[in-house]
């Protein structure tokens, strides 16, 4: 008896359909529901893996290496739940899978048609995934907005399950109410619209989720009741927070979940499962109020980097505001992927942030992070200085050439300052190339990815990546997914984990040459984590330094907020030894 609710955008994307959707699922798992989650992307690519991060975000990997939406990962953290290729769906996907059913007649000579078809394609997939989770509730997200030719066929779908068995189905559209600048007020039209869009597909939405600057006042209420024929404790005031996790809790107190089991006609099975949530909340707020014992807004605090908390690299960190030591810790995350014209676009990074954030409140610290453009260390090596006022640094995943060596340096730095370094994929590659070029004295060590024809590629591509390479076939084709690992006695890695062997995920051409392994391991690098045939390298780090460790895998990707990734919580216990120096 799985039910399926539908969470739908109105007016604009980018406002939290994807958080709202966790958090709903996270309420219902409290309450003894066990929850499935579905994210579909009304693109045409097949995946999200060969889309530039600048145009889609954090490409987020699953344990059997599909290559999905970020939303995906903010399902998992919420949910504590690992998914897989099943619950993510596209455009492409789903044309692929008809157009072979097709080709295979197994349409039994019938005209193939986009509807119905299509539609019975995505409701085929929706009732697959509430079977093999065993799910008491499917929740399936929509990407875009009503009113997009895109999304329609999966409008169509929800349409069309909820007319037929309209007990098990419930829709959500999740809508933004602008108060724009010059009048003060907060405007409810641009949401009665995107309903009568929904409307005209043919569906009435349940429920309306108001994003806004502000919580939603009743006469707002009572107008979007009047025009959306919605009942009024079935609009749910959704205002901005400073961290994410606390919408579970503003839900609950807008009772939506309680709404919902009430149009199913079922009963909560647990009543006390959010402690641990609850929990996480008051460490989160005793934090804020350590480092901002003069406020009661927070006003500052805990940003995501989509809330505005990504900085440039300050001119001048003495007037950056430092926290009182042994409260705060300052970490950096070098890259490339922030800017979109005059625009930050930080959720590239997404799970790192997140990582960070979980390792932080689990060793009592507030974290306070910033985006440093690896671009600016090549513009400006003097910027390089500024890295000391800092507790650790993380150089996470990327592609390509644009700002390598800024990364190269900041490396160099860290290593040489004794300075905390986390790097993630790239950044362990490029470690590996800065270790080869400053400490062996391969001057052009580099990795293939960036010079094909250097005399000495510490880093190069699998052989079997390269056939992919020369057939152009991209998508799909990286080491994706989890990947076993055996961790060395005595290293930092295997004392972090407390176990020998670890599965992590991967997203990656590249590798470790196996032909450079000795000469480096000889000039004092630890090549602490190897797949079982130690045929791979997954893990390097250094004695004699506070904290330098890099990982070929995305620990990112297994971090939660209540299990925090244990390297992160490793990485912020050496920035805290840092911060006390």
């Amino acid at each position: 008896m799985t039910r399926f609710i539908f969470v739908v955008g109105g007016v604009m994307s980018g406002v939290g359909k994807g958080t709202a959707t966790a958090a709903i699922g996270r309420i219902l798992k409290d309450k003894g529901f066990k929850v499935a989650a579905v994210k579909i992307d009304p693109y045409i690519n097949v995946d999200a893996g060969t889309m530039n991060p600048v145009e889609h975000g954090e490409v987020f990997v699953t344990d059997d290496g599909d290559e999905t939406d970020q939303d995906i990962g903010t399902y998992e953290r919420f949910l504590e739940v690992d998914f897989g290729k099943i619950n993510y769906m596209t455009t492409g996907r789903v044309y692929q899978t008809v157009i072979a059913r097709e080709r295979n007649l197994e349409y039994g000579g019938k005209c193939v048609e986009v509807v119905p078809h299509v539609p019975e394609e995505i409701i085929r997939r929706l009732r697959l995934v509430g079977k093999k989770n065993k799910a008491d509730f499917v929740l399936v997200e929509i990407g875009g907005t009503v009113g997009e030719y895109q999304n329609i066929l999966f409008l169509e779908a929800a349409r069309m399950m909820k007319n037929k068995e309209p007990d098990k189905v419930l829709v959500a559209i999740v809508s933004y109410l602008p108060i724009p600048s010059k009048i003060g007020e907060m405007k409810t039209k641009p949401t009665q619209y995107a309903v009568r869009t929904l409307n005209s597909t043919g569906i009435q939405p349940d429920f309306i989720i108001c994003r806004g600057e502000v919580p939603l006042d009743a006469p707002r209420k009572r107008k979007l009741s009047i025009f959306c024929s919605v009942n009024e404790k079935d609009i749910i005031s959704a205002p901005d927070v400073e961290y994410v996790y606390e919408v579970p809790v503003r839900f609950e107190r807008e009772q939506i979940v309680q709404r919902i089991l009430k149009k199913f006609n079922l009963k909560p099975r647990r009543r006390d499962g959010a402690r641990e949530w609850q929990r996480l909340l008051n460490r989160i707020r005793r934090l804020e109020r350590e480092v901002n014992p003069h406020t009661n807004s927070q006003k500052d605090s805990l940003k995501t980097p989509s809330e505005g908390g990504a900085v440039s690299l300050p001119d001048d960190l003495s007037k950056s505001g430092q926290p009182r030591v042994g409260v705060g810790v300052k970490i950096g995350i070098v890259g490339k992927y922030f800017t979109t014209g005059n625009f930050v676009l930080s959720d590239v990074y997404l799970s790192v942030i997140e990582a960070v954030k979980h390792a932080s409140w689990a060793n009592n610290r507030k974290p306070i992070i910033s985006w440093l453009n690896s671009e600016e260390f090549e513009r400006e090596p003097e910027k390089l200085k500024a890295l000391s006022e800092y507790d650790g640094i993380v150089i996470p995943g990327g592609f390509g050439t644009r700002g390598v060596e800024g990364k190269i340096a900041v490396i160099k730095y860290c290593r040489e300052n004794k300075i905390p370094y986390f790097g993630l994929c790239y950044g362990m590659q490029l470690a590996v190339v800065e270790y080869a070029r400053d400490v062996l004295g391969l001057k052009d060590a580099s990795t293939t990815e960036i010079n094909p024809d250097t005399k000495n590629p510490v880093i190069h591509i699998m052989p079997e990546q390269e056939k992919n390479i020369v057939a152009r076939h991209y998508g799909g084709s990286m080491r994706l997914g989890a990947y076993p690992c055996a961790l060395a006695a005595d290293s930092l890695a295997r004392r972090a984990y407390g176990k020998k062997i670890i599965s992590e995920r991967h997203r990656h051409r590249y590798e470790v040459n196996n032909d450079y392994r000795d000469q480096l391991s000889a000039a004092g690098l630890i090549f602490s984590g190897l797949s079982p045939n130690k045929k791979l390298v997954e893990i390097i780090e250094l004695a004699e330094h506070p904290f330098f460790l890099a990982t070929q895998f995305h620990p990112e990707f297994k971090s939660r907020p209540l299990n925090p990734h244990p390297l992160f919580v490793a990485f912020i216990k050496a920035a805290m030894r840092q911060n006390s120096r």
